[in-house]
């Protein structure tokens, strides 16, 4: 007890002395070994303390205070799994002992041990589970039932679930309609929903019926009873279903099994509507949904159940001021001929209050219910596709009209908070998708024109989310990354979301010549990743504890789905990739370690998958580079398979086979020229690279690899035929190394008539540049270890024969051109960024006469602040590029053997 005081008090120098008193009495006294090993561990002895703790941990303790002692050691060990193994044996050996079954559980749990822990909730195995581990706990709960000692709700859940694993569904009806269901109350209607589930999996559709019948009769404004209900009515009609004569329909009362009962159904339930307290959108919408089953199995017409059309007019009329009637009308908008929409949108406008000012002018709504209503009949036009047919002319009209619309909206909203949306910011945002529309169809101003009126829509909703995500879009199809990153920050994406949207940033960081602003995101969403396995172990340690069962699977098919997230995957792959290009060695070797197979993350994202193929045997090829370098051997081939260097020529061999492979996949798949929508998923910049010529230079960096790795075993006599093929590579590599330059000439801003035309596929050409150029100088420094070497041999031989007719093989001359090569092209690409940087602060953007009459004045000053922050991100990225191109050239003089 002692010494656990001095431990407790952090005093852990007189623990281990009081310990040792201890064990000189008893020399096996476990516990006090293991405070001892606690107390050496804290004071930075970890060797000895886990020498001590394993000592005991091999006697298989089950008292508990040794297990209890060797479990916080462990924890501070940092080595949750060995508390696992220690209760594994302690279970073996006391195996009725509840609690060391839930300690290791727990323990499970905190190392993810999930396939253990499932084994009571959903072992992997199927057939494990079925056969042993879910028997066993119905036994236990079972034994529980027939003790009477079942008290609280969390057990009769897991009990349910239990069963419905065990796929006796039957069972579990019982349980819920029985004494037991009386305890499931802390969930609105959860034995009805249970009761329900189980009626499905048995195909009981009478119940089902009766039971949806019924909690309609309560509430007339659930949709899901009024989906079950429908479901199960027609169920029962297609199998000609009738209700018995003499007894009850079914458990749960009366059965409607056809047509006319389910109309009569509907039409009472609109009829008790008009009594109650409140409207209920329920009834109306349930009739709606009727129409459309009827009209599916054709016979609608002989029902008298109204025109769709008259019936979403009523609705609108009753419910236009809501902002849900938009969502709830949007579903059954198929009921209407393509040829009523036109006539169906004026009728709903003409029962819209709007008053004008003058003949000529707009007339606008007088208060927020009016805006509401004109709001949803514009959701509808636009879903209805009637602004797609219209000319440029009428939508430049109509964009005018929705942002004067927009504007006048904002008096209702001045009282709301920063946080709050602003009513009219609808108006704004349909203005917006018309002119990217427009920018989609070549005309270059709309798109400005887009930024802008995010922009100044922004600075009055600050915390609408559609308004920063479209920003985030258009601004990296710009090319300008900069304004990106603190969107994305103000966002304040929580948990899964930078699993959704968080690619929106990742993808286009690097790709755009922001290194800093990349790694930064690279680093946020790894850690994402990287916390999220820790957090959810806890979540389902916490749902555990509070006998929250149901969630238990739910958070483990959420934890696997981010793990095998192909964001994921990407990150870490490009993270090492800019690693190395800012050469950080160390870090991205270490990434290595987790060897980034994807051929297990089947995703259906065939482009991105293939992509990452790609970047990812890239990273692989490079990474073995450093592998190579340290090996000149005589041509004594056995002892370089001893050195295991062989194997890893051969290694890069397959992985160069593989590249090709993926590249001839990617191809394959780009032929289909598929072409996203501007706001669909960005593509990767998988045709990029293969346009502009990288892909071509950095395979054959790859193989030259090879060829040099084959001078090297080889030697320098009589590999003439080497040596020219080496000559030869590095001649075409220059040229494809120019050719890839002149794919990056050009201005990135351009003025057109006034308008600015922007060109970030250069900028993207010209970080492919940096990173090919980077290879380039790895392999080439490979290359000079090879044959720095030889040179000095040869300078020897020279001094010892007092001769100078020993002639230099040739393939030196051929690395030196090559090298003097390299260093021209950089220094070009140098003053060539030199130059783009002049251009980009010599631009004067306020000078432009924006002549498009679609600007009005106070659009003015946000139109510079976008057009400032595009041209301030090239500036950047220009900066950034420019320097690790510096890096580079230093890089290539020290290469001149």
């Amino acid at each position: 007890g002692e010494h656990r005081d001095y431990l407790d008090n952090g005093n852990n120098k007189m623990a281990i002395q009081q310990a040792d008193k201890l064990l000189k009495k008893h020399k096996d006294l476990h516990c006090a070994k293991v405070l001892k090993a606690i107390g050496l561990q804290r004071t930075g002895k970890q060797d000895e303390a886990y020498a001590l703790a394993q000592e005991v941990a091999a006697l298989e303790p089950t008292d508990d205070n040794s297990l209890q002692a060797l479990t916080i050691l462990y924890r501070e060990m940092h080595r949750p799994e060995l508390v696992t193994k220690l209760y594994e044996a302690a279970v073996k050996k006391v195996p009725n002992s509840e609690e060391y079954h839930s300690h290791l559980f727990m323990a499970y749990a905190r190392v993810g041990e999930y396939k253990k822990m499932q084994q009571s909730i959903s072992a992997q195995d199927e057939n494990l589970s079925k056969t042993m581990f879910l028997p066993l706990a119905e036994r236990m709960v079972e034994k529980m039932v027939k003790e009477d000692k079942i008290e609280a709700e969390a057990e009769v859940e897991l009990y349910y679930m239990i069963l419905e694993r065990l796929e006796k569904y039957k069972e579990a009806l019982d349980v819920v309609r029985g004494k037991l269901g009386e305890k499931l109350t802390s969930e609105l209607q959860s034995r009805e929903n249970k009761c329900m589930a189980m009626y499905k999996k048995l195909h009981r559709w009478p119940e089902c019926n009766a039971l949806a019948r019924r909690l309609l009769l309560k509430n007339s404004d659930d949709w899901q009873f009024y989906i079950t209900y429908f479901d199960s009515v027609f169920q029962l009609i297609d199998e000609s279903w009738t209700p018995p004569a003499e007894e009850e329909h079914s458990l749960e009362g009366e059965v409607h099994c056809s047509i006319e009962q389910a109309v009569n159904f509907i039409e009472e339930r609109i009829a008790g509507e008009s009594r109650s307290s409140r409207p209920l959108r329920g009834p109306f919408l349930a009739k709606l949904e009727l129409i459309r089953r009827l009209r599916h199995r054709g016979c609608n017409d002989e029902y008298k159940l109204g025109d769709p059309e008259e019936l979403m007019f009523q609705y609108f009329k009753k419910f236009g001021d809501k902002p849900c009637c938009f969502t709830d009308l949007k579903v059954f908008v198929d009921l209407l001929p393509p040829s009523q929409y036109t006539k169906f949108i004026q009728q709903l406008l003409d029962i819209i209050p709007l008053v004008a000012a003058a003949e000529d002018e707009v007339a606008l709504p007088g208060d927020i219910k009016a805006l509401q209503q004109h709001l949803c009949v514009v959701q509808l036009s636009r879903l209805l596709g009637i602004y797609h047919t219209m000319d440029k002319k009428q939508k430049l009209a109509v964009v005018r009209e929705l942002m004067l619309r927009y504007r006048h909206g904002l008096e209702f909203g001045k009282s709301c908070l920063k946080t709050e949306l602003q009513f009219s910011d609808y108006y704004c945002l349909l203005a917006v998708h018309l002119l990217l529309d427009l920018w989609l169809e070549g005309e270059e101003a709309a798109v400005w024109q887009c930024l802008t009126l995010l922009e100044e829509g922004l600075s009055h909703s600050p915390s609408n989310a559609q308004f920063k995500l479209l920003l985030i879009r258009i601004y990296c199809r710009l090319g300008a990354f900069e304004p990106v990153s603190e969107l994305y920050s103000s966002l304040d994406a929580k948990h899964i979301q930078h699993d959704t949207i968080g690619y929106l940033l990742t993808r286009y960081a690097s790709s755009l010549g922001h290194y800093a602003a990349a790694s930064q995101s690279c680093n946020f969403a790894l850690r994402f990743f990287h916390s999220n396995q820790k957090d959810t172990s806890e979540y389902i340690i916490q749902a555990y504890k509070y006998g929250a069962f149901e969630k238990i699977p739910e958070f483990i098919a959420f934890r696997n789905r981010l793990n095998s997230s192909l964001h994921f995957a990407q990150v870490r792959t490009e993270r090492m990739l800019l690693d190395l290009l800012l050469e950080n060695w160390e870090w991205a070797k270490r990434g290595l370690g987790e060897d980034i197979s994807e051929e297990h993350r089947k995703l259906s994202l065939e482009e991105e998958t293939l992509w990452l193929r790609i970047r990812s045997l890239t990273l692989r090829l490079v990474s073995g580079l450093p592998t190579l370098a340290h090996t000149i051997q005589p041509k004594n081939s056995e002892k370089t398979a001893e050195n295991g260097v062989s194997s890893k020529i051969d290694t890069i061999r397959a992985l160069l086979q593989q590249l090709e492979a993926a590249v001839d996949s990617g191809k394959k798949f780009l032929e289909q020229k598929i072409q996203y929508p501007v706001l669909g998923p960005p593509p990767t910049r998988m045709a990029g690279f293969f346009s502009n010529g990288s892909c071509q230079c950095q395979t054959s960096l790859f193989y030259l690899v090879s060829d040099i790795y084959e001078l090297d075993t080889n030697g320098l006599e009589d590999s003439a035929e080497i040596q020219e093929r080496i000559g030869n590579s590095f001649k075409s590599l220059v040229e494809r190394l120019t050719d890839l330059f002149n794919k990056c000439k050009g201005d990135l801003i351009e003025v057109r008539d006034g308008t600015l035309k922007t060109h970030p596929n250069l900028l993207e050409n010209l970080v492919f540049f940096v990173e090919t150029i980077s290879i380039a100088l790895w392999v080439s420094s490979y290359c000079d270890s090879v044959l720095r070497p030889f040179k000095s041999n040869l300078q020897k031989k020279k001094k010892k024969k007092k001769e100078s007719s020993v002639a230099m093989p040739p393939v030196f001359t051929h690395f030196l051109d090559y090298v003097t090569e390299l260093q021209t092209l950089t220094s070009n690409v140098i003053d060539h960024i030199k130059g783009l940087e002049i251009i980009l602060t010599a631009l004067k953007l306020e000078e432009l006469s924006l002549k498009d009459t679609l600007l009005l004045q106070e659009e003015k000053k946000f139109t510079k602040t976008v057009q400032g922050k595009v041209q301030s991100s090239y500036h950047h990225s220009v900066q950034e590029i420019g320097e690790l191109l510096k890096k580079r050239l230093d890089t290539i003089k020290k290469l001149k053997i």
